[in-house]
């Protein structure tokens, strides 16, 4: 359990540094470093100063919101960074910063509700599991957002094309779907005549974890918009959907929550009706 652990740790430090020194060629300097790898490194280290906390305190109550903060201020500083602040770097981290503040209040009030999380059940008592968790968040964070990042701190600025609005278009659609799934399934679940039930209705009743294809649609978004500033090895930024796809439908969103719901109700006829009429992620009409 230590070596995968160890894994766990050193494998995120070390694909985070890989993309970030192949990205960061056309990126502004800043003491020696391109402004995209200080992105990372900040992204990783707030992580890691709020696991001190978590660790002493045996505590996950601030983790989810301290990836959207996380978020938050690496975007800030990119800004900073960068040497020319264009259209398209205002637009890219407005969005960030929206998304970020929605889904970090959205996860704290939800924590704060339930008082506890239960993925951290076992990995808040081990050491090396729970830096190994807030490493990968902070992998989590780079990843996602390494295309804006390295837009934003590209030397000369952020650039607009026609791929921005498309990729703006496509971001608007996710972010709203993503939002209205959250706000469906927190009135769902609000109701006490729902209780120990799962959620068919609404967007739910079109894909099984509709908030997931949300996310998965604005990250597309992003990374058209950040598009027409990459170029050459920066181009690698565009891992960033990627990434989001892979971990949400292959890691921890939706294997995980399919497995959970086998468990819970996996022997109840409506429950495997709904597995059958209605798609794991992307959003359609259920079959009747």
């Amino acid at each position: 359990m230590q070596g995968s652990s160890l894994a766990g740790i050193v494998g995120p430090i070390v694909v985070a540094i890989l993309v970030g020194v192949a990205v960061a060629g056309d990126s502004v300097e800043r003491a020696g470093l391109g402004a995209v790898i200080w992105c990372v490194i900040i992204a990783f280290g707030v992580n890691w100063l709020v696991f001190v906390h978590s660790w002493l305190t045996r505590s996950e109550l601030y983790f989810d919101l301290t990836g959207s903060l996380t978020y938050i201020s690496v975007t800030v500083l990119a800004v900073l960074l960068a040497d020319e602040r264009s259209a398209a770097t205002w637009l890219m981290a407005a969005l960030i910063l929206v998304w970020a503040a929605r889904l970090g209040s959205f996860l704290f009030r939800r924590i704060r509700a339930d008082g506890k999380d239960g993925r951290f059940d076992k990995i808040k008592t081990d050491f090396l599991r729970l830096l190994m968790t807030w490493t990968l968040q902070g992998l989590w964070v780079s990843l996602t957002a390494i295309a804006a990042w390295t837009a934003i701190t590209r030397i000369g600025g952020a650039k607009s094309g026609v791929l921005t609005w498309i990729g703006l278009a496509v971001w608007v659609v996710g972010f709203a779907i993503e939002v209205q799934a959250d706000r469906q399934k927190s009135a769902f679940k609000a109701d006490p005549a729902n209780d120990g039930r799962f959620i068919s209705t609404g967007l739910w009743a079109w894909s099984r974890h509709p908030n997931y294809f949300g996310e998965i649609t604005l990250w597309v978004g992003m990374a058209l918009i950040a598009l027409p500033s990459l170029r050459g090895w920066s181009l690698v930024a565009l891992i960033s959907p990627v990434f989001v796809t892979l971990l949400l439908t292959k890691i921890s969103g939706v294997p995980m929550l399919e497995r959970r719901g086998l468990k819970r109700w996996g022997d109840e006829p409506a429950y495997q009706q709904y597995l059958a009429r209605t798609p794991s992620l992307v959003l359609r009409p259920p079959r009747s």
